[in-house]
């Protein structure tokens, strides 16, 4: 849904469509996004409107990045850490 929603606005029902779910189950997923604030969802008529929130996304980007770099920097020193322990067993 999140997917479909970067390409633009979209009606429940047309994120509904491709996927193997009931309407009810959408709108239930749909409510969750609109309540992360990853979503927004506006009445139009009938039919509920849908799209993405972009300041969400990059707070959703941000966080995923940092947490990326807490990782690379602790893996990097568990690399670091198996080299050493390589180079001491081979030393006689």
């Amino acid at each position: 849904m999140v997917e479909r929603l970067t390409l633009g606005p979209a009606s429940v029902s047309e994120l509904a469509e491709p996927l193997a779910m009931s309407l009810a189950a959408v709108v239930q997923h749909v409510q969750v996004l609109e309540a992360c604030g990853v979503v927004k969802t506006e009445k139009v008529g009938r039919t509920r409107m849908c799209q993405i929130e972009p300041a969400a996304m990059t707070a959703a980007e941000q966080w995923i990045t940092d947490r990326r770099r807490g990782w690379e920097t602790r893996l990097d020193r568990l690399g670091d850490i198996l080299k050493e322990v390589v180079m001491s067993e081979e030393k006689p």
